[in-house]
């Protein structure tokens, strides 16, 4: 199995990703966003805002590298700067500082496409983590699978949690979400550390 997928770049993958796109936490803002739609119109804007999200991901973990090598950014540099960030968004997270855009009644704005699918769910964050992941692998075919059944899956998650997000948030309650949304600061708070360490790491190698 491992010669077709690799498991563990696939869960790592799916947990960084999942924590930083944050499926849970994105119902409240959804619902939010598309208060003034109908059932139909919400339906066809998380069909919207998965897709955007998605060819952002993917447009960045194609072209990522050449980017890189273009402006000769370096792995740890990527790494660092990225942990840096994720540290951020996670401490957002932690306090619930996190910014809410309002829902717009102008039929003319198509929220699916900005902000929901970018930059809120195709944030700096998720991109930067995707670009690391690439970054990381070997090239092999397996590697490259794992990644993209991991973008994929989370994905998939997203718009499942948009598509039921009224029973999702009825479920949960406000205060379940806030909960879970917690949880998801804390360990991509710890995965930001990690990413800075293995950084500092990969430098002093190199020094």
């Amino acid at each position: 199995m491992n010669d077709v997928v690799d498991l563990r770049l696939l869960s790592e993958v799916f947990i960084t990703l999942f924590v930083i796109m944050d499926p849970p936490g994105t119902v409240p803002i959804f619902l939010g966003l598309t208060s003034t739609m109908t059932r139909q119109q919400r339906n066809r804007a998380a069909r919207q805002a998965i897709l955007v999200a998605f060819g952002v991901i993917v447009s960045f973990a194609v072209f990522g590298q050449q980017l890189l090598a273009y402006m000769h950014i370096s792995l740890p540099a990527l790494q660092a700067s990225g942990g840096l960030l994720l540290l951020l968004v996670a401490m957002e997270l932690l306090t619930g500082k996190m910014e809410e855009p309002e829902p717009s009644g102008n039929g003319n704005v198509n929220v699916a496409l900005v902000p929901l699918g970018t930059p809120l769910l195709a944030g700096p964050g998720a991109i930067v983590a995707t670009m690391v992941f690439v970054q990381a692998t070997d090239g092999s075919t397996a590697d490259w699978v794992a990644i993209g059944l991991g973008v994929l899956a989370v994905h998939l998650c997203l718009y499942l949690a948009m598509r039921f997000a009224n029973v999702i948030h009825r479920v949960l309650g406000d205060s379940g979400v806030i909960l879970v949304t917690r949880i998801a600061g804390l360990l991509l708070a710890a995965i930001a550390v990690q990413l800075v360490a293995d950084a500092v790491r990969a430098f002093v190698l190199q020094g």
